[in-house]
């Protein structure tokens, strides 16, 4: 990554660590992610509390709908990724329950 690159990155983090309300990380998120971008980050974080509750591939997918490949991609993150989606689960872990995922579909 190159000096600006870096820079942006940095301003980006800034601005996540400044938004105090859930209403304002909602309101930054859908302003700049599009929907389905949005949808696939939720996506990922739930394959990923699944996952840390020892769900296997074939539940979860059934669940969530989620393909092998991107299964497979966040199990590689939380196994050998820098932690994050750990640190997040840990501080989260009152993450409801998604019983009506199913539904959702």
């Amino acid at each position: 990554m190159n000096k600006v690159e870096s820079r942006w990155l940095q301003n980006f983090v800034d601005a996540i660590l400044s938004l105090e309300t859930e209403e304002e990380c909602i309101k930054f998120f859908e302003d700049i992610c599009t929907i389905k971008e949005f949808q696939d980050l939720a996506h990922r974080l739930e394959v990923a509390r699944l996952l840390t509750d020892g769900k296997v591939f074939n539940e979860i997918s059934k669940l969530t709908g989620a393909s092998s490949a991107t299964i497979t991609r966040v199990n590689k993150c939380l196994m050998y990724g820098e932690g994050g989606y750990k640190t997040v689960l840990d501080k989260n872990n009152n993450f409801e329950e998604n019983g009506d995922t199913e539904e959702q579909q």
